[in-house]
This record gives structure tokens, sequence and C-alpha cells, in this order.
């Protein structure tokens, strides 16, 4: 296909609202946060704000602006190491885990990075001739879906850091969720087949969803909704953190070393369970889906229960039809909200609320193919030992989230927006 210089030039235009659009969303991400919030860094997982804020500015002058202009004068030499995360092609990095020990550069200095680097990128935007840009307009499109995943860290890192506090501060207030109470949980069935999975050529989308394969799925079914939180408290109260069959080896080490008892922010009081959420400290509510759990935990409750979790292949086949709506970052809940009440022909809460485990280990599609140079340390190398989750959650911008998404994390961790829904064999 041959695109014309209009289309480009039009192609330009749109990657540069884009891009104007997702830095300032990151930044109103932060109004409501103090320059001490942004400094503190809560554990290895969590990264300080003010690090996300100069390390997305750090990948587009890093991959955008260095590689199109001729002796390029970095903004600062020193920021090439201190926000560089993992790109070993590039060349060294600060530690993760001390990230949170950088006093300096000051907030007030990051700022001044971004706005730096935002005009830089927009002047070649409309410098670069129109025949110069497809593969350049490419790496800004990744880099703006890059700088959504930051604004999902910004969101559950802060509440990491903000649930560490014993004052329980809120990030900033947000509407409760309406108080129904969803039907209880259905079954959609499936039959079996093969199938295709995985994101076509051409659109947005990252190199792990790529390429387009053929599946065998056999017959399932898969709930029609997300599992609660007043179903999780019954898996609790059935002693579910103290039986040795529910769990797998590691799930159990882990539990019995960090003292697992609940989901992460649940609180237990003389009146009940509470949940921290970026909205402060709150009675739980029992028809939201439960969220903030391990790969262990899910699989444990989903064997509790009789079920399984289901695989990715299963939730993209479930999903391929389905328009994507749900409760993502701009509904400003910043929290789960339940299915809604009534009887329900589809499943509901498949994108959105949490990040759905999946059963699927986290390893390249049959000819996967990682991106040139360095952007392809950006998911490769990580096809190892974590499993995969679908969906988005409420922390995520609607516009990054696609059926083919493939978000990843290892089964311990739990500070995100993570949650599941059940799935079975077809009898």
């Amino acid at each position: 296909m041959v695109i014309s210089t209009r289309d480009l030039a039009l192609a330009g235009a749109d990657v540069a609202r884009d891009f104007a659009a997702a830095r300032a969303a990151t930044l109103a991400l932060c109004d409501p946060l103090s320059p001490e919030d942004c400094a503190i860094q809560s554990m290895p997982d969590v990264s300080p704000t003010r690090w996300h804020l100069a390390h997305t500015t750090w990948f587009f002058e890093t991959f955008v602006l260095e590689p199109q202009i001729a002796d390029y004068v970095p903004f600062k030499p020193a920021y090439r190491t201190l926000f560089n995360s993992y790109y070993e092609t590039v060349g060294e990095q600060h530690p993760r885990a001390q990230r949170g020990l950088l006093s300096r550069p000051t907030l007030a200095e990051v700022l001044v990075y971004r706005a730096v680097i935002d005009q830089r990128v927009l002047e070649l935007l409309r410098r670069l001739a129109p025949t110069d840009r497809p593969a350049w307009l490419r790496v800004v499109q990744l880099g703006v879906q890059h700088e959504q995943q930051h604004q999902e860290l910004i969101l559950t890192d802060i509440k990491h850091v903000l649930a560490c506090n014993p004052l329980y501060p809120a990030y900033r207030q947000a509407a409760a969720a309406p108080a129904v109470a969803p039907a209880p949980q259905g079954w959609l069935a499936f039959e079996p087949g093969v199938r295709w999975i995985g994101r076509e050529a051409g659109g947005i989308a990252f190199d792990n969803e790529r390429p387009r394969h053929r599946v065998y799925v056999d017959s399932f079914e898969l709930a029609d909704r997300l599992v609660t939180n007043a179903e999780y408290l019954a898996f609790i109260d059935d002693n579910g953190y103290g039986r040795s069959d529910l769990w797998l080896a590691d799930g159990w080490a882990k539990i019995h070393a960090d003292g697992w008892a609940a989901p992460l922010y649940w609180v237990h009081r003389e009146d009940g369970w509470h949940e921290f959420t970026l909205a402060g400290l709150r009675p739980l509510e029992p028809n939201a889906p439960v969220c903030h759990l391990s790969y262990y935990e899910a699989d444990a409750f989903a064997r509790w229960a009789g079920a399984r979790l289901p695989t990715e292949q299963e939730w993209e086949i479930a999903v391929e039809d389905e328009s994507i709506e749900g409760n993502f970052v701009e509904s400003e809940r910043l929290h789960p909200s339940p299915a809604p009440a009534g009887p329900r022909e589809n499943a509901a809460q498949l994108f959105g609320d949490v990040w759905e485990w999946t059963s699927s280990a986290y390893a390249p599609y049959p000819g996967f193919r990682p991106l040139a140079g360095s952007l392809g340390e950006y998911n490769g190398k990580f096809m190892c030992s974590q499993y995969v989750l679908r969906g988005g959650s409420c922390a995520t911008p609607r516009s990054h989230v696609r059926p083919t998404y493939r978000n990843f994390f290892y089964p311990h961790q739990r500070w995100q927006f993570s949650g599941f829904r059940l799935a079975r064999a077809r009898g």
C-alpha cells in the first residue's frame, strides 16, 4: 500500500495530538500530590512519582530525539543513567531499588525537563518531512503507549506509598460506587475449535501481541463477572489461607514468609473489614471485585471454588466480539465497581475494574520477533517466570486497552489492581 504525503502529514498531526494529550494527562494525575509525595519509594517494585515523570521524558529524549537529530545535545547527560529503567543497550542504570534515594533533581527540575523535551518533540513533529515520518511516528506512538503504562503505575505506586502511612491519607476524594448487588455468578459456554488470537498487522500494539496465530481451544465455560470481595471473604472465613492443599508450593511459602492472610490493603478493625483506596480507608464493599491479589491467591481461590483460572487464549476468545467499555481511569472512581445488577446475557467487567490473572505463562507467540534495536528490550526479555493478565483496570486509560493486550507480572506481585474471574471445563 502506498501512503500519500497528505496521509503522512495527517498522521503526524494525530500523533502530535496524542502525544500532547498523554503528556498532559500524566501531569494531571500528579495534581493532588505534594513534592514530598512524589519522592517516596515504599518498596523496590514502586518507583517515586518524580522518577516516573523523568523516565517517561527520558524515553522520548532517548528513542525519539537522539536518533532524529544530528549532534543531539542531551538535556543533562547524567539523566541518561539516572532515568534509564532496564535498557542495557543504552547504558548503565541507577539501581531500581535506590530510586527513592535520589533527592535531586527536584520535582521542579524534572518538570522543566519534561517541558523542554515536550517542546522539542512537538517541534520535530512539525519540522520533519512527511516522507521521513513512518518509522519515526511508530516510535512516538510507542512512547505514548509507554506513557500510559506509567500513568497507571503512578496511581498504583502512590497508592502503596500512601497505604504505608498510618494516617491513611487519600490521594483524592472520589464518589463511592453504587451499592448494587450483582446477580449470582453465571457461566458462559464456549465451543471447542481452532481460533485466531493476537494482533493483526497494522494498528497500535506492542510486539508481544504479535503475530496473530491459530490456537486450538477445548470447550470451556467462563464466569460472567469478576469474583467479589464477599466471595473472597468466604474463602478467608473457610480457612483458605490455612489449607496447604489449596496452594501452589511457592504460594504457600510466600504467604507464610510474608504473613499474608487477606488481600493487600484489607484492614481488619473492631467493626469489620476495611479497604485502603485512593480515596482513603473505607469499609469493604462486599459487591465490588476483589483486587490487589497475587496469582497465588487467585489460583488458591479457584481451586477452593472447584474451578480454575482461564487461559489467556480462552479470555481473548471470550472478548473478541465485545466492545471496550468499562470502569477505566476516565471514570475517576479509581477503584473497582460492582457488576451491574440484574440478569446478564453476556460477560460483564471484561474490560476495566481489575487486571484479570490468567493461568498462562508470559511466553512468546509462535513467530514472535522483538522490535529492532534497543526497543527490542521492551517486552521480549521479560518472557520468563511471569503470568499474563488481561483486560485493563480502573487505573488504565481506555485508549490503552485492546482485546489482544498482554500485561504480565510475577506471581507474587499484588500492588497492581489485579483480580480474576473463574473458568472451568465444560461438562
